[in-house]
């Protein structure tokens, strides 16, 4: 077992970073956040205006594309 001690010393170090690059955090808040608008037939969350009017003509071609004055006060 010649490389033993230095095997040990890599996993070590290995685990440290690891660590170091898991501490970040969650970005769940940041991303609920930056969803502000919801489809009003499917409710799913969009980030801007543009995004849901080209959800709406993919999605729900049938249906009225609301106004953007709808979502400016959310």
């Amino acid at each position: 077992m010649a490389r033993g001690a230095q095997k040990e010393q890599a996993r070590a170090k290995a685990q440290k970073e690891a660590a170091k690059r898991s501490s970040k955090g969650s970005q769940l808040n940041a991303r609920a956040a930056g969803l502000q608008i919801k489809c009003p037939s499917c409710f799913i969350a969009l980030a801007n205006y543009k995004l849901l009017v080209q959800h709406m003509t993919a999605k729900h071609d049938k249906l009225p594309i609301p106004p953007e004055s709808d979502f400016a006060a959310k």
